[in-house]
């Protein structure tokens, strides 16, 4: 299943010497089931770090979108204690103060100043413009789950689209990039709200990244046309279930395309096998103006084709097929040859080749066919 091989990529994490498996989530309005998708994968991976089962040894979560608290309570709910999160979970938090303006109100006394400090040592991140210090930040916070030792660090981000308010296209590629390349970033991961950029910003992730997940919806709600409420029923469905396409780039520069359908329960999500896949295999061959199979009239008539060199046997003479005529013609050819023989001296036009071994140490049968004696 395309969410399995997600999870076990991740949870192997970079190979000696390569990048860090990177994956972008991409989702729209249409199927506004990303967050979902996020969740569940940061699920897993956690499940696996707190079993020691991954590379990565613990997770930089970067909040944008969703709190600190909400994330704790999340993996606390997939039975992992706040002891345990301790060990192995940092978060960057971008979304309590973002531009610190809450901070510059407490600092005025405007406002009262709160603590963000909560069971997961949350960092408090006051300005999502400066990509650098947000780089700066994951790295410390992941040397400091890792306990300073040689092991390696996951980091997810869960809002792409929340740096694109902030930043340049450019500044964010740079960031993704520079964490895929960090020697200590075993895997990361993102999500990212394709319909409200441009196409050229989702270009540049999925250049970026080595597996894009993609949420569609599994039934048309708009046909090109704003929504309305005689499309509703269709927009419902849509949120509770919708297409995971997974395409994956190999190391040798071959694409693996997996989908499968995803479901949304009370617990969470639910993957299952899409009856499409068969036909999504089947699409990837190139059309072409020719059949590539053959029908049963072109079995049987490749079968009685006369292959090169083949002897013929069956009690007759042995005919040898030259590659270029039927043995028919190749008869009738020997016939005209025999003829022409008898007038060669006569034809000033042709001529013929005569040997003379070289020496008496020659081997007799060196002018000879050597595989001439061969049944093949």
């Amino acid at each position: 299943m395309a969410a399995e091989a997600i999870s076990r990529a991740l949870r192997d994490g970079a190979l000696e010497g390569e990048h860090a498996p990177a994956l972008t989530i991409k989702d729209s309005i249409h199927a506004p089931l990303g967050a979902f998708v996020f969740d569940h994968i940061l699920a897993q991976l956690s499940s696996n770090i707190s079993s020691s089962k991954s590379q990565a040894q613990g997770i930089v979560l970067v909040a944008f979108a969703r709190s600190p608290q909400f994330y704790a309570e999340l993996l606390k709910s997939k039975a992992n204690d706040a002891a345990s999160l301790k060990k192995w979970l940092r978060i960057v938090d971008c979304y309590t103060d973002p531009l610190g303006w809450k901070s510059q109100l407490a600092e005025s006394g405007i406002v009262s100043n709160r603590s963000t400090q909560n069971a997961t040592t949350a960092s408090l991140c006051k300005n999502a413009r400066d990509l650098d210090m947000l780089f700066s930040s994951i790295v410390e916070l992941g040397k400091e789950v890792i306990r300073e030792t040689k092991g390696r660090f996951a980091v997810a981000i869960d809002s792409v689209s929340e740096i694109l308010r902030h930043a340049s296209i450019s500044s964010a590629a740079s960031l993704l990039s520079n964490l895929r390349s960090h020697d200590q970033v075993a895997c990361l991961f993102w999500l990212f709200h394709s319909d409200l950029h441009e196409m050229k910003a989702s270009s540049a992730l999925e250049y970026i990244s080595s597996m894009v997940a993609c949420v569609e919806p599994i039934s048309n709600t708009t046909n090109g046309k704003g929504m309305n409420s005689e499309n509703l029923p269709l927009i419902e469905q849509n949120l509770g279930r919708g297409k995971f396409s997974v395409r994956f780039k190999r190391r040798n520069g071959r694409i693996r395309l997996m989908s499968e359908e995803l479901h949304t329960e009370q617990m969470g999500i639910n993957f299952v096998p899409a009856f499409e896949d068969y036909v999504t295999s089947q699409s990837l061959v190139p059309k072409v103006q020719f059949s590539l199979q053959l029908s049963e009239k072109e079995r049987n008539d490749r079968a009685k084709v006369v292959l090169p060199f083949e002897h013929q046997g069956d009690g007759k003479p042995i005919q040898i097929y030259d590659g270029r005529r039927s043995v028919s013609e190749s008869k009738t050819e020997n016939k005209e040859t025999n003829a022409e023989k008898m007038h060669v001296n006569e034809d000033s036009g042709r001529g013929e080749i005569i040997y003379i071994r070289d020496s008496d140490d020659e081997m007799p049968d060196s002018d000879e066919d050597p595989d001439d004696d061969l049944d093949i």
